[in-house]
């Protein structure tokens, strides 16, 4: 039968045969590479996709503010931005050095002895001229003192209550209620007894100065003679981390000015220490509850979380393991 076909026409069949062969090669050479490019492009387009998606955005956001408020708050200010004053650093006070507080760690409580000597300080030296309002004599019951201790302090403060049944003022001993005595009857008598310079309440004194704890240790415990080229008027006193380096108030702590009840050495550093560590404590009264708390929380919510984690992959395992087939249709025309 092939005999009979024309020599043009076999010729013609087998140039159609080559083409179709190397259509056909060309086919699956194009696949492959577009396979390949699919596959080397999908880390790039993973990565692409995961940078531009909302949630890393946010993610980022928030980790780089957080970084620059974790900074400020430990050094005050930023590196590569720069600050304006109007005041030299000598107006400004010399920068307190950072000591190493027991109850600054993230699982650290007060001192509660130190409390206790602090207080003793406070009323034996600094009640003669400052204030504390914030503070009751119920506040020190479970923190520095039994509550017969309490009340035994509150009995030796006479309190003004009244008026009685006849409509007069009369005179009373304290009670756990009453708030620790004022120094001065008003802030006129204070200026008065001080040469017009007005002792600040110690309540928030820690929380209120720049420096916290280490400013408050570094100034009572930063007196010296003014260096040569320095004049302090009279009535003032040097202390170079106070602001403008003249001070009204004197030197106030000295090597065992104060006798603690429990035989601790009543250094001057010993005296700022714990009259520090208790100012600390009056400005920050839930500081040990807080942390209790918080590393509640922690334990709590970090249980939590890795329960949904475990709910969650338990509700999606089915979808992100199953396996999808395609069956392309059969071309019946070849």
């Amino acid at each position: 039968m092939f005999s009979r076909l024309p020599v043009a026409a076999l010729r013609s069949q087998s140039v159609l045969g080559a083409s179709r062969s190397t259509a056909s090669a060309f086919r699956t050479r194009a696949t492959s590479q577009v396979r390949f490019a699919s596959s080397s492009s999908a880390p790039s387009a993973t990565l692409e996709s995961l940078l531009t998606s909302r949630a890393s955005l946010i993610s980022i956001t928030l980790f780089s503010a957080g970084s620059i408020a974790w900074y400020t708050h430990l050094y005050g200010s930023l590196p590569f931005v720069g600050e304006v004053h109007a005041n030299s650093v000598a107006d400004d006070g010399l920068h307190p050095t950072t000591y190493p507080w027991p109850h600054k760690g993230l699982f650290d409580t007060f001192d509660h002895a130190s409390i206790r000597r602090g207080f003793q300080v406070y009323r034996e030296v600094c009640a003669a001229c400052h204030s504390l309002d914030r503070i009751a004599w119920r506040n020190l019951v479970g923190v520095s003192h039994t509550a017969d201790e309490a009340r035994a302090l509150a009995e030796d403060v006479e309190y003004t209550d009244g008026p009685d049944d006849k409509g007069e003022m009369f005179q009373r001993p304290g009670k756990l209620s009453d708030y620790l005595p004022p120094a001065y009857p008003n802030e006129e008598a204070a200026r008065a007894a001080n040469g017009g310079a007005l002792p600040p309440d110690l309540s928030l004194i820690i929380k209120a100065r720049h420096g916290g704890a280490d400013y408050v240790f570094s100034l009572l415990t930063g007196y010296i003679d003014p260096p040569a080229g320095v004049d302090i008027r009279e009535g003032m006193n040097y202390n170079p981390y106070f602001p403008g380096g003249a001070i009204s108030m004197a030197r106030v702590l000295y090597d065992e000015l104060v006798e603690y009840e429990d035989g601790t050495p009543a250094t001057t550093s010993q005296l700022a220490k714990d009259v520090v560590t208790f100012l600390n404590w009056a400005a920050e009264p839930e500081h040990d509850e807080r942390k209790k708390m918080g590393l509640k929380a922690v334990i709590l919510f970090s249980a939590l979380f890795a329960i949904s984690i475990q709910v969650k992959r338990f509700k999606w395992t089915v979808i992100k393991n199953r396996k999808i087939f395609y069956n392309p249709p059969k071309d019946l025309k070849h």
